[in-house]
């Protein structure tokens, strides 16, 4: 039984890379871990390893991004549990690395959507069901570029400031009114297909693993930490 035992916790992006292997962290530490990406097969994989290492998880296989979809999932969460102890922003896309100048605009608006604008409906769907637990938590992952500007990462560098700011909002807005605490963790140089796709010239065994990330996040998760704080995971 780990510290994390009778918790429910919802990670995005839990197909792959850093959302994987969070959420087998947290299974491993007793949480009931609920997945969410867009391919089935994917989550089934996971799930399949959550059960084998003896945890316990549920798969909800969708697109973050289609309208209603967050709702439901919400609704199932609270008719099945009444309340969502730990929720982790994985989900991102990179788009196309390229000068401002340059930016399609379609483009643009995809990863904005995802990586900003779900963000935001998911927070509102959520937030009464954190705000249920005698102790919510918030990680939203982010990254470098969100404060750091970088030539080429202009479209994926301010979908990231974007979501820092709308996330330490939140936790101004309920630190004085529930138990729920918000953290932003930067991972930074991790082994995913993201990063793969950004450095295509990278040696992959010169980067650190996701469950590196994973177990930080965990031991995170676990912890009374001070809301607000932004966290940045060395190597």
């Amino acid at each position: 039984m780990g510290g994390l035992q009778g918790r429910i916790a919802l990670v995005t992006g839990a197909s792959r890379g850093i959302g994987a292997a969070t959420a087998e962290k947290l299974a491993a530490e007793g949480a009931h871990v609920i997945l969410t990406a867009r391919t089935a097969k994917d989550l089934e994989a996971v799930e399949q390893r959550i059960f084998e290492a003896g945890g316990n998880a549920t798969i909800a296989p969708m697109d973050l991004t289609e309208a209603g979809n967050n709702e439901r999932l919400a609704s199932a969460v609270r008719e099945r549990w009444g309340k969502l102890d730990m929720l982790v922003l994985n989900a991102a896309i990179l788009g196309t690395l390229a000068p401002v100048s340059v930016i399609d605009a379609a483009e643009f608006n995809r990863v904005l959507t995802l990586n900003l604008l779900a963000q935001q409906a998911l927070l509102a769907a959520f937030d009464g069901l954190l705000r249920a637990s005698d102790s919510g938590r918030l990680v939203v992952l982010t990254s470098s570029v969100g404060q750091q500007p970088r030539a080429y990462w202009g479209a994926y560098g301010a979908s990231k400031a974007a979501l820092e700011n709308l996330a330490l909002s939140y936790a101004e807005e309920v630190r004085n009114l529930s138990s729920v605490r918000v953290a932003i963790v930067d991972p930074g140089r991790t082994r995913t297909q993201m990063r793969a796709k950004a450095y295509p010239g990278e040696d992959p065994a010169t980067v650190k693993d996701p469950s590196v990330v994973a177990e930080a996040i965990s031991g995170l998760l676990a912890s009374d930490f001070e809301t607000g704080q932004r966290i940045a995971i060395p190597g």
